[in-house]
């Protein structure tokens, strides 16, 4: 089945209610999650927070904030991920980035900031402990006697003993093993430093460019390597991304656009109307190009409206996307199995 996402984006925005109204509109429109995107080189409010605010007000969308993994405690994002992932009842996601400029590292006392290659590493290394320590609870670790007084199973908490280039950590995690289990991981892989990251341990991964042939490639080849890295390629979905200006009605908006996104510095952009965006959505999917889309809008009321009124019907009309969410977790949307916790494995294989 496809997959559909898209970001909810705005500039200047710091109460919740445009972020709710964004939320909720996709959600009604059945896709599967929403990106927040953040960075330290802009002001903006936290991801992260806004979507934990979310949360409560929305039932079935999957929320992924992006959480820069440079110049951030490894052990406390873990645990603010964990804990959106509580909070929104197995609804999280996380889209780790990097912080790359010599002025963002002089926000944290830093003189210059590290290689892109560097940076990606600890990137990846942060992607790795996260999972170990959500997995350093057992799921049956809380045990909740009152009469014995004992809340948890001490023989079901793990130390993670992680050494990396830039960090260690002992664990376990504060926070109990969240409800996915391991929330979802989505990796930017058309950044050339990201690509291995996004192989060895993201649940979705974004590509953006603007011919299908190419994203197939992509595709084939991040699967490959994923095998490589000893995971199963079926686990890892690939969305093409693409921004998207719905403000041209019904039909393409620019004569020879042939209804396909145009290549940007900022990546592709389709410039057009819901029912070509439809036609592209159906063509991409059914050649194998990719598992689905993450569109970002340029115009994040109008677009998002547009998408989720016009061009998420005519898929579902045919038969190419849901009608309803079939479960109520993230990893439910998109088709991806609870991981079992790896220490409990080891136990159990001991």
């Amino acid at each position: 089945m496809l997959h559909l996402s898209a970001a909810v984006d705005l500039v200047d925005t710091y109460e919740p209610a445009p972020y709710l109204e964004l939320a909720r509109l996709a959600e009604h429109g059945a896709l599967d999650f929403v990106t927040l995107h953040d960075t330290f080189a802009a002001p903006g409010p936290d991801a992260l927070a806004v979507l934990s605010r979310l949360a409560p007000r929305t039932s079935r969308i999957g929320l992924v904030p992006t959480v820069t993994t440079t110049h951030t405690e490894p052990f406390h994002v873990q645990a603010a991920v964990a804990t959106l992932d509580w909070v929104s009842r197995g609804r999280a996601g996380w889209r780790p980035d990097v912080s790359p400029s010599d002025d963002e590292a002089r926000l944290f006392g830093r003189r210059d900031a590290a290689t892109p290659a560097d940076l990606w590493h600890e990137a990846g290394e942060v992607a790795d402990v996260a999972r170990k320590l959500w997995d350093s609870w057992e799921d049956d670790a809380e045990i909740r006697d009152v009469d014995s007084g004992r809340f948890v199973d001490r023989e079901k908490l793990h130390h993670v003993d992680f050494a990396g280039r830039t960090f260690s950590v002992r664990g376990p995690s504060i926070v109990p093993r969240p409800p996915q289990g391991n929330p979802v991981v989505v990796v930017d892989a058309t950044q050339p430093y990201a690509y291995d990251v996004a192989a060895r341990h993201a649940d979705v991964a974004l590509v953006g460019v603007p011919d299908p042939a190419q994203l197939a490639a992509a595709r084939a080849g991040l699967r490959r390597r994923a095998a490589e890295h000893g995971r199963d390629p079926d686990g890892l979905r690939v969305l093409a991304a693409l921004r998207v200006d719905l403000g041209a009605g019904e039909y393409a908006a620019q004569p020879g656009h042939g209804g396909g996104p145009l290549p940007t510095g900022e990546g592709p952009v389709y410039r057009g109307g819901p029912v070509d965006l439809a036609d592209l959505i159906a063509a991409w999917y059914r050649s194998g190009a990719a598992d689905g889309f993450h569109l970002t809008p340029l115009d994040p009321r109008r677009d998002l409206e547009r998408l989720v009124n016009g061009t998420v019907p005519l898929l579902q009309h045919r038969g190419l996307f849901r009608t309803f969410y079939p479960g109520s977790t993230l990893r439910e949307h998109l088709g991806l199995a609870r991981p079992v916790s790896q220490y409990a494995t080891v136990g159990e294989r001991s």
